[in-house]
C-alpha cells in the first residue's frame, strides 16, 4: 500500500498555566495516495489538532507523523515551511482570502509564498477554470458569493499541485445546496487529479461522499 500520511501513536497535550489539557491521546492511522478521508467528530474531539499536526502547523508531544514517508516532527520550523509549500493544500472553514485582491490574485499568491519561479498565469487561470471560476477572476472576495469565495480557496489549494489537501470544516459557513457543490467538486478533483484530501467535518455529505471515515472522541479514535 502506498500511504501518503501516517500517524503514529501520535499523542498532544497543551498547557494551560499548570493544568494539562490532552487534545489527542495515542492516535493511529493511515492515508493512502489518493484517498478521500473524513475525520469526524463533535466540537473539541481533536479533529482540528489532527489536521494541523498533519498540516506541520503544529507538533506532537508524543508519536510520528510521516508524510511520504517523510518525518516530520523533529524538522526545523522553516524544513515543516518548505514541506507545507512542496506538498501541502489547505482549504479553511471562513475561505482566508485576502480581501483587497482578486480571486487571481488570491490564488498566484500561493504559488509565489511556494517560491515558484517563472509563469504563474498558466496554472493560475487554470485552477480557476477547473473550479469553474475563470470568469470571476478579477472579482475581489466582497463581490463573491460565500461558495465562490471556498472555490477561489480550493483553487488556491490545488495550485501548487501539492499532494495532500486538509479541510478543515470547508462546508460549514455555507448553505446546503452550495456545500453539496463543493463536496462534489472536491469529489471531482479527488478523482480526476488523484490528490489525497483530508477533511475534519461534521457535514454527513463529505462522510458519505469518503472513501473511509475516521470517528474521534475525546482525543481518541473509535
Amino acid at each position: 500500500m502506498d500511504y501518503r500520511v501516517a500517524v503514529d501513536h501520535v499523542s498532544k497535550t497543551y498547557r494551560l498555566g499548570k493544568v494539562g489539557v490532552t487534545a489527542l491521546d495515542d492516535v493511529s492511522f493511515s492515508v493512502a495516495t489518493a484517498e478521500f478521508v473524513a475525520i469526524a467528530g463533535p466540537s473539541g474531539s481533536g479533529k482540528t489538532t489532527l489536521l494541523n499536526l498533519i498540516g506541520c502547523l503544529d507538533t506532537p508531544t508524543a508519536g510520528e507523523i510521516l508524510i511520504d514517508g517523510e518525518p516530520v516532527s523533529a524538522l526545523s520550523a522553516g524544513e515543516r515551511a518548505d514541506l507545507r509549500a512542496r506538498k501541502l493544500g489547505f482549504v479553511f472553514q471562513t475561505f482566508n482570502l485576502i480581501p483587497v485582491l482578486t480571486a487571481y490574485e488570491n490564488v498566484e499568491y500561493a504559488l509565489l509564498i511556494r517560491r515558484r519561479g517563472g509563469d504563474t498565469a498558466t496554472p493560475v487561470r487554470a485552477a480557476l477554470e477547473q473550479v469553474g471560476l475563470g470568469d470571476r477572476a478579477a472579482h475581489r472576495p466582497s463581490e463573491l458569493s460565500g461558495g465562490q469565495q471556498q472555490r477561489v480557496a480550493i483553487a488556491r489549494a490545488l495550485v501548487g499541485d501539492p499532494a495532500l489537501v486538509l479541510a478543515d470544516e470547508p462546508t460549514a459557513n455555507l448553505d446546503s445546496h452550495t456545500g453539496q457543490e463543493i463536496v462534489e467538486l472536491m469529489r471531482q478533483l479527488n478523482r480526476e487529479r488523484g490528490t489525497t484530501f483530508v477533511f475534519s467535518t461534521h457535514d454527513p455529505r463529505i462522510m458519505k461522499a469518503a472513501d473511509r471515515m475516521l470517528e474521534i472522541s475525546d482525543g481518541r479514535l473509535r
